[in-house]
C-alpha cells in the first residue's frame, strides 16, 4: 500500500527553527517531484514550494524567510524553517505523485497526500 507520511511539526517560539520531513512508503518504482503546501487557519491550502530529482527546489512567490526545501532521496522530502514567525503557523501537507508497482510487472500512477503535520509558531 503506497502512502505519504509527515513527521516533524510541533510548536516553536518565534525566531526559532523546524525541520519536517515527508516520506512516501510502499513498493514504489518512482517519485517525480516531491513539496510542500500549507494551510493557515483559516485560509485556503497554498503551494509553498517543490523539489524535482533533478532541479533545485522551486518556492511560491508569497513565501518568505530562510526556508529550504531538499530532496533527501528518492522517495523523502525534507523543509528546513528558520527564524520563524507566527504567521508560519499552518498545517504542513506534502503531495508526491508516485508511479508504483501494482503487481510484478504493472505500474500505476497515482497523487498522493499525507495527513499533514502542525507547525505552530508562539509569539
Amino acid at each position: 500500500q503506497v502512502q505519504v507520511e509527515e513527521s516533524g511539526g510541533g510548536t516553536v517560539q518565534s525566531g526559532g527553527s523546524l525541520r519536517i520531513t515527508c516520506t512516501a512508503s510502499g513498493i514504489i518504482f518512482s517519485v517525480e517531484d516531491m513539496g510542500w503546501y500549507r494551510q493557515a487557519p483559516g485560509k485556503e491550502r497554498e503551494l509553498f514550494g517543490s523539489n524535482s530529482r533533478s532541479l533545485t527546489a522551486q518556492y511560491a512567490d508569497s513565501v518568505k524567510g530562510p526556508f529550504t526545501i531538499s530532496r533527501d532521496n528518492a522517495k523523502s522530502v525534507t523543509l528546513q524553517m528558520n527564524t520563524l514567525k507566527p504567521e508560519a503557523t499552518a498545517v504542513y501537507y506534502c503531495p508526491a505523485p508516485i508511479n508504483f508497482y501494482t503487481d510484478s510487472t504493472t505500474l500505476d500512477w497515482g497523487d498522493y497526500w499525507g495527513q499533514g503535520t502542525q507547525v505552530t509558531v508562539s509569539s
